[in-house]
């Protein structure tokens, strides 16, 4: 568990949950699964002496199933958004424990870049000034964006660095830090469309090739079913932050006018996240008419092929049937057929035959019957 208290001064990790709401900025409690249940107790404690309130029932069995769906809740005190985060998992989070529930997270299968695509669900209950996070065990998000809070922060003056990183803003408020984060959950899928583009990109070309024998059609398989998962997880994120703009709207109106600018400045970031989920689903359903696409065509190039061959071996058979012919004539048990009592009719019939053949193999080949596949 990792507790930070973000103001406009700076941003403190604490070490221990507070007993007393901050008198300035807010809170963000940022736990694991596993922790979060082994401290719920503690950590309704705490929620109810900084917030005066408690998670309900159902919301915390939301935070701790790890297979539930991206979706967006709310009561009259806070607000409870499930965002399946689409990033590589890398390592454990430091100090603590891996993730011992019988139910693993869903992952994609497929190619190696789609199995390495984790869709764990990330749970946030924004509160007036405080806001709860619960992450799976090997989420790199969490100390991502906590180490960017503390390299944007004031640092201290021993250090040797007092003030922020030029360019930087502090989060203003928990739903402000949490559109931000949920950011770079869907920014760190889209890192990948170049690594997914690669791979779909070398597939068309196996599948592509005129003599390809062999095709990995159980991966091909398992790649379009991890597509079209993660289009339907797209899907439910879309809805969720959907959601999450339409009951912005439901706010009451600040004021003042910098309670109203922060107000329009989470309602131009949630339009934000929701423009880079969109884009995100676009790539999906494109990877996805392409992987279509190339299985489609390679049928086609297999027919092709097998329409050369077939042409070819029908050239041929052209070729021999009249050979057939003039072997079937002289084969006949007649006494008196031409040439058959000469001394050169053997000869005669030979050339003949092989005449026969030339100009046909001649004639085929300037109509492109017998021409190698892709020169036609």
């Amino acid at each position: 568990m990792r507790i930070f208290h973000i103001q406009s001064q700076g941003v403190t990790e604490l070490a221990d949950l507070p007993t007393q709401p901050p008198s300035q900025g807010f809170l963000w409690i940022a736990v694991a699964r596993p922790a979060f249940q082994a401290r719920l107790l503690e950590i309704q404690s705490a929620l109810q002496a900084l917030a005066g309130l408690q998670l309900v029932d159902l919301h915390v069995s939301d935070l701790l199933n790890a297979q539930l769906p991206s979706h967006y809740d709310y009561t009259s005190q806070y607000d409870l958004l499930v965002f399946r985060r689409l990033a590589t998992s890398n390592a454990l989070t430091d100090g603590e424990p891996a993730d011992t529930t019988p139910t693993p997270p869903r992952k994609a299968t497929g190619p190696l870049v789609l199995r390495h695509i984790d869709t764990s669900p990330v749970g946030f209950a924004v509160f007036d000034h405080v806001l709860l996070t619960v992450h799976p065990s090997d989420c790199a998000v969490r100390d991502a964006y906590a180490g960017k809070l503390l390299a944007t922060a004031p640092g201290d003056p021993r250090e040797g660095r007092t003030n922020p990183i030029p360019g930087s803003r502090l989060p203003a408020s928990p739903a402000d830090l949490m559109l931000r984060v949920v950011n770079m959950m869907v920014d760190g899928y889209l890192d990948l469309r170049r690594e997914l583009t690669r791979q779909l990109d070398h597939w068309q070309t196996e599948l592509l090739k005129p003599r390809a024998r062999h095709v990995n059609w159980s991966s091909l398989l398992d790649a379009r079913l991890s597509l079209h998962q993660l289009d339907e997880i797209c899907e439910d994120q879309r809805s969720a932050v959907q959601d999450w703009i339409d009951a912005l709207e439901t706010w009451a109106q600040p004021e003042s006018p910098a309670a109203q600018r922060e107000l329009d400045l989470l309602k131009v970031r949630s339009r934000d996240v929701l423009e880079h989920i969109e884009r995100v689903v676009h790539h999906v359903r494109r990877l996805e008419q392409s992987t279509e696409t190339a299985v489609q065509m390679h049928f086609s190039v297999q027919g092709n092929r097998t329409n050369d061959i077939m042409r070819t071996l029908t050239a041929l058979t052209a070729v021999f049937l009249p050979l057939n012919l003039i072997a079937g004539i002289f084969g006949m048990n007649f006494e008196f057929i031409p040439l058959i009592h000469k001394s050169d009719g053997f000869w005669w019939a030979v050339g003949s035959m092989i005449l026969i053949a030339l100009a046909l193999v001649l004639l085929f080949w300037r109509k492109r019957y017998l021409a190698r596949t892709g020169q036609s």
